[in-house]
């Protein structure tokens, strides 16, 4: 009988086909950004440049992650058609598992991208709410 694997043995078996080391600096940036959020809702009612701050050391380690992953793409791709050069005659089958692996770091720096953006995106909305409520009331 099979067993199921848990959901972070699966998530570490991803770690280490898409590149343990790209994917471990993604997998930082992803943790720390989640960190940033949440400091950066605590300081909600702080002033302007304390709040941007925060906002702004997300989007940066959020592009930071989404650059790191198509950059390990495109080592990874380079292995791949060495790889392949070597060996001459390949299968399709050989050549589309290399790509899905290829694929793997820039899709967790993408996921990691889009949740520091909406993030970013959230938590100025909120405090311009925030702000136009402080306001209405003076």
């Amino acid at each position: 009988m099979l067993k199921q694997r848990g959901f972070f043995d699966q998530l570490f078996a991803r770690i280490n086909e898409g590149g343990p080391l790209a994917m471990s600096l993604i997998l930082i940036s992803f943790l720390l950004i989640l960190f940033l959020i949440v400091r950066a809702a605590m300081k909600l009612k702080s002033p302007t440049h304390v709040f941007h701050k925060a906002l702004t050391l997300i989007n940066q380690l959020a592009l930071l992650a989404l650059v790191i992953g198509l950059f390990a793409q495109f080592i990874g791709l380079i292995q791949i058609f060495d790889a392949f050069e070597a060996l001459g005659d390949i299968s399709p089958a050989l050549f589309a598992g290399g790509l899905k692996v290829t694929l793997l770091a820039p899709l967790f720096g993408g996921f990691t991208f889009l949740v520091g953006r909406m993030a970013s995106f959230i938590l100025n909305w909120i405090r311009n709410v925030e702000l136009d409520k402080v306001s209405s009331i003076n």
